[in-house]
């Protein structure tokens, strides 16, 4: 397949999961039963550092677990972008978040060059990550910006990569390339679906 098919097949992907998920029904309730699913998780319970993503539009929501997996004795963790890399931040309270740049959920302006509130990938036990289209082998596709592929990278490799998503998102095949990573997971509101990860 060349580069050009490639591209046009994830475009396709994009396009219809997009559309999937934006049709999903009840995305509170399907997003609850995600979110409990994954706090179930072994991997999960063990992690004593766990990367959040706080969800934006129509991605499978996490807001509303965040106020309970603060009161777990975890350190809980969010990304943010700067200038297209995303940061890592050491999240203590909902108040700590405020509306950014197009209506996002992310830390406070003021708190983001505190030292003790910056964290390294290599701290994170355990890594949850948003998406817009999955297949059962671990295969993700994001926006095509590669932001979470690059953060990714550099997670230890003992740190399992747990996707996010609904069910709709699930595809037969994602098209992956070389730098695009695997999932060790995706949890869906059925099923969790093991991948094959970082090989």
């Amino acid at each position: 397949m060349t580069e050009q098919e490639l591209a046009d097949q994830k475009t396709a992907i994009r396009t219809a999961a997009h559309a999937a998920r934006k049709a999903q029904a009840d995305k509170e309730g399907v997003s609850q039963r995600i979110t409990d699913r994954v706090m179930q998780m072994p991997a999960y319970q063990s992690a004593g550092c766990v990367m959040w993503y706080v969800d934006v539009r129509d991605e499978a929501r996490t807001r509303h677990a965040l106020p309970e997996a603060l009161t777990q004795g975890k350190r809980i963790v969010v990304p943010y972008c700067v200038d297209g890399e995303l940061e890592l931040f050491w999240l203590e309270s909902m108040d700590e978040l405020e509306l950014g740049m197009y209506k996002i959920l992310e830390p406070r302006a003021d708190l983001r060059d505190v030292a003790s509130k910056k964290v390294t990938p290599q701290e994170l036990d355990f890594v949850m990550v948003p998406g817009v289209g999955f297949d059962r082998r671990g295969g993700r596709t994001g926006h095509g910006k590669g932001y979470y592929d690059k953060l990714l990278q550099h997670a230890r490799p003992d740190a399992p990569l747990v996707a996010l998503a609904f069910e709709c998102q699930m595809f037969d095949e994602i098209p992956m390339q070389p730098h695009d990573i695997f999932m060790d997971a995706i949890v869906t509101q059925d099923a969790v679906y093991p991948g094959r990860g970082r090989t």
